[in-house]
């Protein structure tokens, strides 16, 4: 496909932006100015993979003519870099090709994740626990930064329920395709007979809400200090340091104990009670949408079963594409970069679908 009159117009369209940014009064309006800079962003990160792309594909041309100049010492350099150059602008074009797309503008944001125990008693907490750690092997392999939230710890040492946050370049884009159920199939610490159960465990990954995407009215709050339970440390434990924010139209509750200061706990709190809402608007638009749209890789609910972990065979598969790899003992150390790119493709190529891009 010739990309060239949709960069034009996109050159144009910067234009446009910078336009805007330097009037009279741009700031006056936040929401407007947050989201034509994020905007403005976006467009020049686009034109900058597109110079690339120039630059890589005029180097490729560059290199078939060496090859067709018949001087050998030159043609073998050349050859050289011909795959890595053809490989370099497959990954462009695929950049460029994702740019192009309607901007869902949750992508760019912090996420929320929520991991909970499922079906499975004290397995499915230890089973918690073990995808808490691959996200925190995950998030330090991005230089992201994880920011715990709420915990609570089981008897066994697992998470019966873990809330944290994850800040950082494109976070929620990555992260959300790790929403749905997730299954566990191995032998538990506790089994003596070498059986192999079937655990799981609940994760919800939500984009960060800010204040102008949700209004919260101190009318609408039910906000209580609550003693703080579980390992902390003596601070922790014997102060009412911990917040609960229940939203009275909704009825949805968020808690938070993990900050020493109630100040910060009910900050928290809030943000997450935001998210909540802001998921629970998106959940709404979607189902108006189209029943296509929900079968869209990334809006998995809750209650859908995306993976399953089979420790005895190393194996590891994503059931919404089909993938199936033999790493698992990888992925748990936070190599889910492979399954994250798979996902993210196929999502992709769906939209580009949609969008008649292709």
């Amino acid at each position: 496909m010739d990309y060239g009159p949709l960069i034009e117009r996109k050159r144009e369209r910067l234009a446009e932006l910078e336009s805007a940014m330097a009037g009279d009064g741009f700031f006056s309006d936040s929401k407007r100015a947050a989201e034509i800079n994020r905007e403005y962003n976006r467009t020049r990160a686009l034109l900058g993979t597109w110079e690339k792309l120039e630059k890589t594909r005029a180097q490729l041309n560059d290199n078939e003519e060496i090859v067709r100049s018949g001087d050998e010492e030159l043609i073998a350099i050349a050859e050289e870099e011909m795959p890595l150059l053809t490989r370099a602008m497959t990954d462009l074009e695929l950049e460029i090709q994702y740019a192009l797309l309607p901007h869902d503008p949750t992508e760019d944001r912090d996420a929320i994740v929520e991991i909970r125990a499922g079906t499975g008693g004290d397995e499915a907490s230890l089973f918690a626990g073990d995808l808490m750690r691959m996200y925190q092997r995950y998030v330090e392999q991005r230089g992201w930064k994880l920011e715990p939230i709420d915990a609570s710890v089981s008897e066994v040492g697992g998470y019966k329920e873990v809330v944290f946050k994850v800040s950082g370049e494109e976070v929620f884009r990555f992260l959300k395709y790790e929403s749905g159920v997730h299954r566990v199939q191995r032998v538990p610490s506790t089994e003596t007979q070498g059986r192999i159960h079937t655990s799981t465990a609940t994760v919800a990954v939500l984009p960060e809400a800010e204040e102008i995407d949700v209004e919260l009215k101190p009318e609408d709050l039910h906000i209580q200090a609550t003693r703080s339970g579980g390992p902390g440390g003596q601070h922790v434990n014997t102060t009412d340091s911990a917040v609960q924010v229940t939203h009275l139209p909704t009825g949805i509750m968020v808690k938070c104990q993990e900050g020493r200061s109630q100040g910060k706990n009910r900050e928290k709190a809030l943000q997450i009670l935001r998210a909540k809402l802001l998921e629970k608007k998106r959940q709404e638009e979607t189902a108006k949408y189209s029943a296509h749209r929900r079968n869209l890789i990334g809006s998995g609910g809750r209650e859908d079963k995306i993976r399953t972990y089979n420790f005895p065979q190393n194996r590891l598969t994503d059931h919404r594409v089909g993938l199936t790899l033999y790493n698992l003992d990888q992925v748990m150390e936070g190599e889910i970069a492979e399954v994250i790119d798979t996902l993210q493709a196929s999502e992709m190529e769906e939209r580009m679908r949609e969008a008649g891009i292709q």
